[in-house]
């Protein structure tokens, strides 16, 4: 009998991946529903006695699919994945609890030196240190302390952390228990945003096979769903919301290592942070830290899409240039036309022009010119685009997502969409451009949290503004 595997995946079933399962299991095949390998140009994925077929839409012409034995497809034996590395390879609930007991056996102050030796900082978009966080909840008296994960993916162009929960879920299981063990909390709890059905449904049998299985007995973990605000992937709005309040931003101090959910130390992670974690045990923090370049340690996994003919994910160390993630990897434009711009970071990332696809990707690297590696997401636009009305849509973003709570963000994001309506219209763009450059100062300068603050660095790179970094 011959072994089919097929994703289990968001975008593979809106493909047809599971009508292709029913169909490999109606001709004999032992079919095993796996997570995603991430080369989204190529779903629905599937893979036969070893060799993979794709976008397989139609068995009828699965041949006319067929890419090749999947240990040997390029795509996946150049990348160097450590988050990702059973990621759509085995069965997510085929899983052996044997390495992760070995890990919480050791002592939280061994663990948390391997968290500082390997310099891993925060997936999620700011890159600050975790092991400050962690040492800073551990060395906090409490009667309760918490790991809390942020998995409110609202990035436009990311979609790592759905493809680890989907395909993985015990990958963050573990990053939660040895965080746990290290800072000395008993409960995780894990916000999900909505508009991840199957990502919720998948983590919630791996948190009950995990239960089975004795893991959680001094550690519980819980999934909450969100209500779908972008606001409350900004920590605080996202404790607020756990708290069954209205997402809003918390003025800080105190930070959440010190008083966060309910009032006490929580180390709030992204996913991706938390999943790097049981390979840096594994592996040991110095050989993370080798990875990479310099203070930007380890691997990252970046997201293409957009315009761009072969998007997906690529898990890689730090340093890799834009230039070749988007020509070499992502094959260049759907269209086949000149990339215009690329953003990377999200929709409050910076849009980069044709110039700047030599930096490489690192933090420190992007954040000398005014942009920032945030969650990995990295959207491609061909010559076409127009970068006025993207400056538009950032302001307009901005204004429909703002929480509300301070003034700069909620006003000042209207003032600006207004503001370059009448620019489009005006016969002195550099009355309005003048205006547009007063507003971002005061939004940058003068916004609660990041949502107000780093709106202008979408709106000064589409319209030629000086970026803080420049």
């Amino acid at each position: 009998m011959t072994i089919a595997k097929v994703p289990r995946e968001t975008l593979a079933n809106a493909l047809g991946a599971d009508r292709i399962a029913a169909e490999l299991a109606q001709e004999g095949h032992e079919v095993i529903r796996t997570g995603s390998l991430g080369l989204c140009w190529a779903e629905p994925l599937v893979e036969i006695d070893g060799i993979a077929f794709g976008p397989a839409g139609d068995l009828a012409h699965l041949e006319a699919a067929r890419i090749g034995p999947t240990d040997e497809i390029p795509a996946l034996t150049r990348q160097h994945r450590l988050v990702f590395d059973r990621c759509g390879r085995v069965d997510p609930f085929d899983y052996d609890p044997a390495p992760i007991r070995a890990h919480l056996e050791r002592a939280p102050a061994d663990i948390l030196a391997e968290i500082e030796a390997s310099g891993l900082r925060g997936r999620g978009g700011a890159g600050f240190p975790a092991h400050i966080k962690w040492r800073t909840v551990h060395d906090t008296p409490s009667d309760r302390k918490y790991v809390v994960v942020n998995a409110d993916e609202g990035d436009s162009g990311t979609f790592a952390d759905r493809l680890i929960m989907e395909g993985d879920p015990f990958r963050l299981i573990e990053g939660m228990l040895i965080a746990g063990r290290a800072i000395g909390a008993d409960t995780g709890v894990v916000y999900l945003r909505s508009e991840y059905p199957l990502a919720a449904e998948v983590f919630s049998e791996a948190i009950a096979a995990a239960r089975g299985m004795g893991l959680l007995e001094t550690f519980e973990i819980e999934l909450f769903v969100g209500a779908g605000a972008y606001i409350c992937g900004e920590e605080t709005s996202l404790l607020e919301s756990l708290e069954g309040k209205r997402g809003e931003i918390r003025a800080k101090p105190p930070v959440p290592a010190i008083a966060g959910l309910f009032g006490r130390p929580t180390l709030v992670h992204n996913v991706i942070t938390l999943c790097a974690v049981p390979a840096i045990l594994e592996h040991g923090g110095a050989a993370y830290a080798e990875l990479g370049v310099g203070r930007s340690t380890g691997t990252m996994t970046f997201q293409l899409a957009g315009n761009v003919e072969r998007g997906g994910l690529i898990e890689l160390p730090f340093g890799v240039a834009l230039r070749e993630l988007i020509e070499d990897w992502g094959g260049g434009t759907r269209t086949g036309r000149d990339v215009g711009a690329v953003q990377v970071g999200g929709p409050l990332g910076a849009y980069l022009s044709g110039a700047r696809l030599d930096t490489p990707m690192t933090y420190e690297a992007l954040a000398g010119i005014g942009a920032g590696v945030g969650h990995g997401g990295i959207v491609v636009f061909d010559d076409t685009v127009d970068l006025v009305q993207q400056a538009h849509f950032a302001f307009a973003f901005c204004a429909h997502e703002s929480c509300g709570k301070c003034t700069p963000c909620r006003i000042g994001a209207v003032r600006g969409k207004e503001t370059v309506e009448a620019l489009i219209a005006s016969e002195r763009p550099e009355v309005e451009l003048a205006i547009i450059a007063d507003l971002c100062d005061v939004m940058e300068q003068a916004s609660l949290c990041q949502m107000g603050g780093m709106t202008p660095i979408p709106v000064r790179s589409a319209l030629g503004l000086p970026q803080t970094g420049d």
